[in-house]
């Protein structure tokens, strides 16, 4: 770790530093399928969806930028590259083969609430290690997520 005068014990930085990796993994990947779907969607709601998903993605990158920030405060390395990313997401590979809206909504949602579900955890295991600050980002990135779910998974819902 580098050296900071935060004096929040050298453990729990580091423990910390380790949960807000994996989720700076899993939002970059998240982010970067919002973008598969934003250039890739097809349909009668091409538009709508088009500019949803860039927000996704818009979203995504700027709490991808707040937990790397977090983590550097903490006196840790934001380890954000493809290969890392790559392999530390627990997201399931974005399908390539999509092209219909309702395809690119489905798997997308599926791919943000798997991060929500992951955040929530976080949140609970950021306040065991007893790093206040950590859990509150945790909340805020399970919040933001969350709204963007909603906007996504609405259009499963309701009459078609």
């Amino acid at each position: 770790m580098n050296p900071t005068k935060n004096d929040l014990p050298a453990e729990k930085r580091d423990a910390a530093i380790k949960l807000l990796n994996a989720l700076l993994a899993d939002l970059i990947d998240l982010q970067l399928q919002a973008k598969q779907a934003h250039w890739n969607v097809k349909g009668p709601n091409f538009i709508a969806l088009h500019e949803l998903f860039d927000s996704v993605a818009e979203e995504a990158e700027g709490l991808v930028d707040t937990v790397a920030e977090r983590i550097a405060a903490l006196g840790g390395r934001a380890e954000g590259t493809i290969d890392v990313v790559g392999k530390r997401s627990m997201l399931a590979p974005y399908p390539l083969d999509i092209t219909s809206g309702q395809a690119h909504v489905d798997a997308l949602s599926t791919s943000m609430a798997m991060v929500g579900k992951a955040t929530r955890s976080g949140v609970s295991q950021a306040a065991e290690i007893g790093d206040a600050g950590t859990a509150d980002l945790f909340t805020e990135v399970s919040r933001g997520i969350d709204k963007k779910l909603w906007f996504v998974e609405s259009h499963l819902q309701g009459d078609r």
